[in-house]
């Protein structure tokens, strides 16, 4: 079976034909990896539609639209209706987005729940919002929900954001702030979500309470033991086991956000002048979603690192881009001439790479030229050390669709070249 795509639909489906809801199970043998809330979305898709590969892939497809909505919604919010459209059309249109939502991991909703949960907390200190109290359990039904989607980072991530952001601006020991934010109701609230799962997940799985921090073959420990100890504190430290995974190099996780935030790469550089002091509702969003995208890149600098786990930084990059746009200064239009040169370059790389495929044969389908790298197959994007011109031969037609649309950006950055 595949990795991802056809190991989650096969225990989402598991789950409705087996009726048990709480022990996700593969083959018959505990999975106890994840967190359930993805297989429940995938579940109830078959239920209603039946169990089609469209079905399992539609939790994610109306994910990336609520996504791609509340992004362009707090950029409204923050900062201006064109603020609000560029940050959502960035968020819509970079590469990382649309590659991370071809497979089936729940990485885009834990990262629409940890944007919904930040702008409920920048709504809940707003002192001109009449209704704190309701953003504030918002903020942390979504911190709950993110718990049941991917575990404990739901909470580490929009927590760690937050008590930076208040550092920052000298809230952290503001009982006025704390009033609104109400974090014992939060708790509460949280724990409600998602204390069910877990207290039936650990009865239907002992043994009960194992703290071990050692971690190897042939043992098994139950739920509590491997979700929150293998699957939380080892993987974070590079010592799950089994080693069914690999680690991207920190360099690479780094300079590869260049290429996920293409074509609007070059607009992140002027979040450097941007005004994160004042005390205005979009210099308070900015400085927030800055405090999350911060963590989330140092965080995974120190961890075990897929290409997709910087995802939930994706919505703060394109709030600052979608301001940047909005601004349309000198700078803005020098960035779109650049974008398109980048353009005309990618049109001229594709027409070259066509011109030495053209005639070569394709017998079979893609897979026959996918099999050279084993080593790296542990990574998501693995399979890209085998774009030889071998597979490309492949690939022709979406090359071609490709090379169109890179010319019809560098067409568009010459017209509107300023």
């Amino acid at each position: 079976m595949d990795d991802v795509d056809a190991v989650q639909a096969q225990i989402a489906r598991n789950m409705l034909e087996s009726g048990d809801w709480v022990t996700a199970r593969l083959n018959g043998v505990a999975y106890l990896e994840k967190s359930p809330l993805k297989y429940w979305m995938m579940a109830c898709s078959f239920a209603v539609f039946g169990v089609h590969d469209w079905a399992a892939r539609l939790p994610v497809v109306l994910s990336v639209l609520a996504l791609v909505w509340l992004t362009a919604a707090i950029g409204r919010w923050a900062f201006s209706p064109d603020a609000g459209f560029y940050a959502g059309l960035v968020l819509a249109t970079c590469i990382g987005l649309f590659l991370f939502t071809r497979i089936l991991i729940p990485d885009v909703i834990l990262t629409t729940a940890i944007a919904l949960a930040l702008w409920s907390l920048l709504r809940a200190l707003d002192e001109s919002e009449p209704r704190p109290r309701l953003w504030a359990a918002v903020m942390a039904a979504a911190m709950g929900a993110g718990l049941l989607l991917k575990g404990l980072i739901a909470i580490v991530f929009p927590a760690a954001a937050a008590l930076l952001f208040l550092a920052l601006t000298g809230r952290l020991f503001s009982a006025a702030a704390w009033r609104r934010l109400r974090p014992l109701s939060g708790a509460g609230i949280i724990v409600l979500i998602a204390a069910p799962w877990h207290i039936a997940a650990t009865i239907a799985n002992p043994p009960y309470f194992d703290f071990s921090m050692d971690s190897g073959p042939g043992k098994y420990r139950g739920f509590f033991w491997f979700y929150f100890f293998n699957e939380h504190i080892l993987r974070f430290l590079n010592r799950r086991w089994p080693r069914d995974y690999n680690t991207v190099p920190r360099h690479l996780f780094w300079l590869l956000h260049l290429v996920w935030f293409f074509p609007w790469s070059l607009y992140l550089a002027r979040l450097f002048k941007f005004d994160y002091r004042g005390g205005d509702r979009a210099a308070q969003t900015r400085l927030l979603f800055l405090c999350l995208a911060g963590f989330v890149l140092i965080f995974f600098s120190f961890s075990t690192t897929q290409e997709y786990y910087s995802l939930p930084a994706y919505p703060a990059f394109a709030l600052l881009a979608g301001c940047a746009l909005a601004e349309g200064s000198n700078w803005i239009r020098a960035a779109q001439r650049i974008t398109g040169g980048a353009a005309a370059l990618a049109f001229a790389a594709i027409a070259l790479i066509l011109s030495q495929v053209w005639r070569l044969p394709a017998p079979g389908d893609i897979s026959q030229a996918l099999r050279q790298n084993p080593d790296l197959y542990t990574l998501s994007l693995g399979h890209m050390g085998d774009l030889t011109l071998k597979s490309f031969a492949y690939l022709r037609p979406p090359l071609m669709l490709a090379g169109i649309a890179f010319l019809c950006g560098a067409l568009a950055g010459w017209r509107w070249r300023g």
